[in-house]
Protein backbone atom coordinates (compact mmCIF):
# COMPACT_ATOMS: atom_id res chain seq x y z
CA UNK A 1 0.00 0.00 0.00
CA UNK A 2 1.66 3.38 -1.25
CA UNK A 3 2.36 5.79 1.73
CA UNK A 4 0.60 8.64 -0.21
CA UNK A 5 -2.95 8.11 0.43
CA UNK A 6 -5.15 11.53 0.82
CA UNK A 7 -6.14 12.21 -2.71
CA UNK A 8 -5.56 16.42 -4.02
CA UNK A 9 -5.09 15.79 -7.12
CA UNK A 10 -7.39 13.67 -9.71
CA UNK A 11 -4.37 11.70 -11.31
CA UNK A 12 -6.68 10.24 -13.42
CA UNK A 13 -7.20 13.26 -15.37
CA UNK A 14 -4.02 14.79 -15.61
CA UNK A 15 -3.96 13.16 -19.10
CA UNK A 16 -0.74 11.26 -18.41
CA UNK A 17 0.47 8.24 -20.94
CA UNK A 18 2.05 5.61 -19.32
CA UNK A 19 5.59 5.87 -19.24
CA UNK A 20 5.25 9.90 -19.52
CA UNK A 21 5.54 10.79 -15.95
CA UNK A 22 8.92 10.20 -16.34
CA UNK A 23 9.59 11.91 -19.29
CA UNK A 24 7.40 15.00 -18.80
CA UNK A 25 9.71 15.58 -15.16
CA UNK A 26 12.97 15.44 -17.12
CA UNK A 27 12.06 17.63 -19.93
CA UNK A 28 11.11 20.25 -17.19
CA UNK A 29 13.84 19.71 -14.81
CA UNK A 30 16.95 18.59 -16.59
CA UNK A 31 18.24 15.92 -14.77
CA UNK A 32 18.45 12.16 -15.63
CA UNK A 33 16.28 10.34 -12.70
CA UNK A 34 17.33 7.39 -14.23
CA UNK A 35 20.80 8.08 -13.11
CA UNK A 36 19.74 7.77 -9.05
CA UNK A 37 21.14 4.27 -7.59
CA UNK A 38 18.93 5.05 -4.31
CA UNK A 39 21.29 4.87 -2.16
CA UNK A 40 19.54 7.72 0.27
CA UNK A 41 22.22 10.36 0.42
CA UNK A 42 19.44 13.13 -0.26
CA UNK A 43 17.29 12.18 2.19
CA UNK A 44 19.21 12.00 5.04
CA UNK A 45 20.42 15.50 4.63
CA UNK A 46 17.06 16.86 4.31
CA UNK A 47 16.39 19.15 7.12
CA UNK A 48 12.13 18.25 6.09
CA UNK A 49 12.37 14.91 5.58
CA UNK A 50 10.56 14.16 9.04
CA UNK A 51 7.25 15.32 7.84
CA UNK A 52 7.27 14.59 4.54
CA UNK A 53 5.23 11.33 3.72
CA UNK A 54 7.55 10.17 1.30
CA UNK A 55 11.38 10.40 1.18
CA UNK A 56 13.36 12.36 -1.38
CA UNK A 57 14.73 9.58 -3.04
CA UNK A 58 11.46 7.48 -2.90
CA UNK A 59 9.63 10.67 -4.75
CA UNK A 60 12.37 9.53 -7.95
CA UNK A 61 11.55 6.40 -7.60
CA UNK A 62 7.87 6.69 -7.62
CA UNK A 63 8.39 8.70 -11.00
CA UNK A 64 10.67 6.55 -12.76
CA UNK A 65 8.34 3.74 -11.40
CA UNK A 66 5.33 6.02 -13.37
CA UNK A 67 3.11 6.12 -10.27
CA UNK A 68 1.41 9.51 -10.74
CA UNK A 69 0.37 8.91 -7.06
CA UNK A 70 3.63 11.15 -6.71
CA UNK A 71 2.03 14.21 -7.74
CA UNK A 72 -0.43 13.76 -4.68
CA UNK A 73 2.58 13.60 -2.03
CA UNK A 74 3.01 16.31 0.40
CA UNK A 75 7.01 15.99 0.11
CA UNK A 76 7.09 17.99 -3.42
CA UNK A 77 5.49 21.55 -1.39
CA UNK A 78 7.33 20.21 1.79
CA UNK A 79 10.78 21.15 0.05
CA UNK A 80 12.44 24.35 0.62
CA UNK A 81 14.51 24.38 -1.99
CA UNK A 82 17.42 24.70 0.22
CA UNK A 83 19.73 22.42 -2.04
CA UNK A 84 21.00 19.91 0.58
CA UNK A 85 20.34 16.94 -1.54
CA UNK A 86 21.33 18.28 -4.95
CA UNK A 87 25.20 19.20 -3.18
CA UNK A 88 24.91 15.80 -1.11
CA UNK A 89 23.73 13.66 -4.25
CA UNK A 90 27.16 11.16 -5.38
CA UNK A 91 25.79 11.29 -8.75
CA UNK A 92 25.27 15.38 -8.61
CA UNK A 93 21.38 14.92 -9.43
CA UNK A 94 19.59 17.96 -8.41
CA UNK A 95 16.60 16.81 -6.66
CA UNK A 96 15.34 20.25 -6.13
CA UNK A 97 14.62 20.82 -9.60
CA UNK A 98 12.57 17.65 -10.34
CA UNK A 99 10.70 18.87 -7.10
CA UNK A 100 10.02 21.58 -9.03
CA UNK A 101 8.99 19.92 -12.11
CA UNK A 102 6.44 17.55 -10.64
CA UNK A 103 4.99 21.43 -8.58
CA UNK A 104 5.06 22.55 -12.45
CA UNK A 105 2.87 19.71 -13.56
CA UNK A 106 0.66 20.20 -11.14
CA UNK A 107 0.19 23.82 -11.28
CA UNK A 108 -0.17 23.78 -15.15
CA UNK A 109 -3.08 21.83 -15.04
CA UNK A 110 -4.48 24.94 -12.70
CA UNK A 111 -4.83 22.96 -9.77
CA UNK A 112 -4.17 25.39 -6.63
CA UNK A 113 -5.07 24.25 -2.91
CA UNK A 114 -3.66 27.46 -1.54
CA UNK A 115 -6.42 30.46 -1.59
CA UNK A 116 -4.94 33.24 -0.04
CA UNK A 117 -8.08 35.06 0.76
CA UNK A 118 -9.68 32.66 3.00
CA UNK A 119 -6.34 33.01 5.18
CA UNK A 120 -7.69 35.22 8.62
CA UNK A 121 -6.30 38.20 8.60
CA UNK A 122 -5.09 37.13 12.25
CA UNK A 123 -3.45 34.44 10.79
CA UNK A 124 -1.84 35.97 8.09
CA UNK A 125 -0.20 38.58 10.51
CA UNK A 126 1.50 35.63 12.53
CA UNK A 127 2.83 33.64 9.67
CA UNK A 128 6.60 34.29 8.82
CA UNK A 129 7.08 36.89 5.29
CA UNK A 130 9.32 33.82 4.20
CA UNK A 131 6.27 31.11 3.98
CA UNK A 132 4.53 33.33 1.95
CA UNK A 133 7.28 34.32 -0.43
CA UNK A 134 8.06 30.52 -0.62
CA UNK A 135 4.35 29.84 -1.53
CA UNK A 136 4.48 32.50 -4.40
CA UNK A 137 8.00 31.43 -5.43
CA UNK A 138 6.07 28.03 -5.79
CA UNK A 139 3.33 29.04 -7.52
CA UNK A 140 4.07 30.95 -10.04
CA UNK A 141 6.33 29.54 -13.14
Amino acid sequence: MSKVTEKFVDINSMNLKKGELVKEVEELCGENLFGCYQCGTCSAGCPFVDDMDLSPDEVIRYVILDRKEVLNSKTIWLCAACYTCAERCPRNINITKIMEALRQIILRKNIDRTLLTKIAKEEKETIPQLAFVCLFRKNVG
